[in-house]
């Protein structure tokens, strides 16, 4: 049970305009930078991280490392909840002071690309939520799932999964690897590997020029939508 000092505790940490502004930023999901969080909350990279600091301290966000990056999201659903409960006592949504944009600019890239033998881009997140709303993998975390369910899907569109042989045993099957165009999780690990390898090899995704970015075929789209109930913009 909280004590009166812990709920004064996380209030307080709340309670400042730049760590609301910083919350706010947060609440569509995405996992921003501290420069990116600065930047919406109208102060310095350097103020900014002890405020990021005292968010962290109180359990509000977490933190992690990736690449040569460190990326900041909403501790859970919970405090998601708390944040908007308090925008809508305070008067409704509240606006940032600046919108956060993130990623490439450009948009043949942000729409699909490869990240090292996996899907990303808008392309890879839709397939991760996708798959999550189906029940075919839980993700936790860093940790990920394939359900029975999921196995049972992979096998009927005939996306292969590796055996557990000694050379393999050390990669997970499914774990999430944060998008660094959408901040938001696609799949990786061995079950990301298989997807992305059946993509390429029933033509449903093809590369442009020697880049990392991909072209989804017409026959690619249909099949997209068929397996995964996954359509980009055009």
């Amino acid at each position: 049970m909280s004590t009166p000092n812990q709920i004064a505790e996380v209030a307080a940490a709340i309670g400042e305009p730049a760590r609301a502004a910083m919350l706010v930023a947060l609440m569509d999901g995405r996992a921003l930078t501290a420069s990116e969080l600065a930047d919406a909350a109208s102060i310095t990279p350097q103020t900014a991280s002890g405020h990021l600091a005292r968010m962290v301290s109180a359990q509000l966000i977490v933190s992690e490392k990736q690449g040569r990056h460190r990326y900041h999201r909403l501790a859970g659903a919970d405090v998601a909840a708390l944040i908007e409960s308090m925008m809508r006592i305070s008067g409704g949504e509240t606006p940032l002071r600046k919108p956060v944009r993130v990623g490439p600019s450009d948009a043949a890239l942000r729409a699909a690309r490869t990240c090292y033998d996996h899907l990303a881009g808008q392309l890879g997140v839709r397939i991760s939520d996708a798959l999550i709303a189906m029940g075919a993998v839980e993700i936790e975390g860093d940790n990920g799932l394939v359900t029975q369910h999921g196995l049972t899907l992979m096998a009927t569109l005939g996306i292969a999964l590796p055996g557990r042989s000694p050379q393999r045993i050390a990669r997970p099957i499914c774990r999430p690897c944060l998008d660094w165009s959408e901040r938001r999780p696609h799949i990786a690990g061995q079950l990301g590997a298989a997807i992305c390898t059946h993509a390429f090899e029933q033509a449903w995704v093809r590369r442009v020029g020697g880049s990392r970015t991909l072209d989804i075929t017409p026959k690619g789209k249909m099949a997209l939508w068929s397996a995964f109930g996954v359509k980009l913009n055009e």
